[in-house]
C-alpha cells in the first residue's frame, strides 16, 4: 500500500478523507504508523477555517490535523539513531530550527521559527505522520497508545503548569473549566495529593469532574463560585487555581477565589479580558502564570509519573473513531456531544 487515508478541512466545517502518497523518510527523519490521535478545541480553529496558530499553511486548508498523535515508528532515514523501527512513540507538537537557545532548552513552542504538527505541518489524523526523529518522545510498554495520545497536550500541560505553581497534597487547588483539560488538571492535581475544587457550568462535566476524583463540585450558573469556594475552605481562599476555560467571568473567579499569597495559571485561551490587578494581584500579593504545553525533555517524567501514579489518563476520552468517521467525529466535537475524542487503528 503506498497510499495513505488523512483528513483535510477544506473549510467551512467540511472534512474529507483523502488519499496521500505514504511519505518517505528523509535524513533525520521517521514515519510512524498512527495508532491514537486525539481531536482537540483547538482543532475546530481549522475546521472553521480560522486557526489559531500557524502560517499560510494552516489557512490553506490542504493540511492534515491532529496534534497529540502516537504510534510505531514504521521506518526511519539515514542518520537516525534514537529511536528504530517497531519503537512505540507519542510525537511532541513543536518542530524548532534545533539551533537556537529556546530549542536547546526544550522548549521548541518558544523557537522564533517553530512550525506546528497539524497546523503548519502534516499532523496525526493519517494513516501515517513524517515527523523530525527529535521530536519522537518514546512511550513505557505500560501506556497505551490512547492514553499516549491524551499525555501529551492534555496532560502534559496541566502537568507542566501544576509543577510551577508548585502543587502538593498541602493544597487546595480550584479548577475552572473542565473540557479535556480541566479534565487533566483534575486527575493531575489529585496524584499530587491535592483537594481538587472543580467548576464549570455543565452538569454533565460536574458529574464526570466526580469520577476524575474532584473533591467538590460547583455549577458557575446556579451558585456564586467564589462564595462557595471561600465557604470549602473555611473563608481562607484556595491555595491556588487553574483556568483551562479562557472565559473571562472564570479568569475573574479564578483570580478572586485564592488566597493571599495564592498562585493562578492561566491555560484557557483568550485574546483578551478586563482584570483589576489592584484588588486581585497586588494586594493579595498573588503570582500568576500562562503555561503552554511542556518542554520537550519533560515527557518521560510525565509518562513516569502518569505510571507510578495510576493515572487512568483513558477517563478522559468519552469517544473513539475510526479515520472513516472524520466528518462525523468532528461534527460531533463542535457540537459538544463528545468531549475527548480519538482516532484509534
Amino acid at each position: 500500500m503506498s497510499t495513505m487515508r488523512g483528513v483535510v478541512f477544506p473549510g467551512n466545517r467540511k472534512v474529507e478523507v483523502r488519499e496521500f502518497p505514504i511519505p518517505v523518510p528523509g535524513p533525520d527523519e521517521v514515519l510512524v504508523q498512527m495508532k491514537a490521535s486525539a481531536i482537540c478545541r483547538s482543532d475546530m480553529s481549522l475546521y472553521y477555517g480560522n486557526p489559531v496558530v500557524g502560517g499560510e499553511a494552516a489557512r490553506s486548508g490542504a493540511i492534515i490535523p491532529g496534534h497529540e498523535p502516537a504510534g510505531v515508528v514504521a521506518a526511519v532515514g539515514e542518520n537516525v539513531s534514537s529511536v528504530q523501527v517497531g519503537d512505540r512513540v507519542a510525537v511532541y507538537l513543536a518542530v524548532g530550527c534545533g539551533k537556537c537557545a529556546h530549542c536547546k532548552s526544550g522548549y521548541l513552542m518558544f523557537c522564533p521559527d517553530w512550525k506546528c504538527i497539524g497546523f503548519d505541518l502534516h499532523g496525526g489524523d493519517a494513516d501515517y505522520i513524517l515527523v523530525p526523529e527529535k521530536n519522537c518522545m518514546k512511550l513505557p510498554d505500560s501506556l497505551s497508545f490512547v492514553a499516549a495520545a491524551v499525555s501529551t497536550d492534555a496532560i502534559g500541560t496541566l502537568y507542566h503548569a501544576q509543577k510551577r505553581l508548585g502543587i502538593s497534597g498541602k493544597d487546595t487547588v480550584a479548577i475552572f473549566g473542565l473540557g479535556p483539560m480541566g479534565g487533566a488538571g483534575v486527575l493531575v492535581a489529585k496524584a499530587l495529593g491535592a483537594t481538587v475544587i472543580a467548576i464549570d457550568v455543565i452538569e454533565e462535566r460536574l458529574q464526570k469532574a466526580k469520577e476524575w476524583g474532584a473533591d467538590y463540585v460547583i455549577n458557575g450558573k446556579s451558585e456564586d463560585a467564589v462564595k462557595k469556594i471561600r465557604e470549602i475552605t473555611q473563608f481562607k481562599g484556595a491555595d491556588a487555581a487553574i483556568d483551562c476555560s479562557g472565559n473571562t467571568i472564570a479568569e475573574n473567579q479564578a483570580l478572586d477565589c485564592v488566597r493571599p499569597h495564592g498562585r493562578v495559571a492561566f491555560i484557557g485561551e483568550n485574546r483578551e479580558a478586563t482584570i483589576k490587578p489592584s484588588d486581585q494581584l497586588i494586594r493579595k500579593q498573588l503570582t500568576l502564570i500562562g503555561s503552554w504545553y511542556f518542554p520537550i525533555h519533560e515527557y518521560e517524567e510525565i509518562t513516569e509519573f502518569i505510571i507510578r501514579k495510576n493515572v487512568r489518563a483513558e477517563q478522559l476520552v468519552t469517544h473513539t473513531f475510526s479515520i472513516e468517521q472524520a466528518e462525523q467525529a468532528f461534527r460531533m466535537f463542535d457540537e459538544r456531544k463528545t468531549e475527548k475524542a480519538v482516532f484509534v487503528w
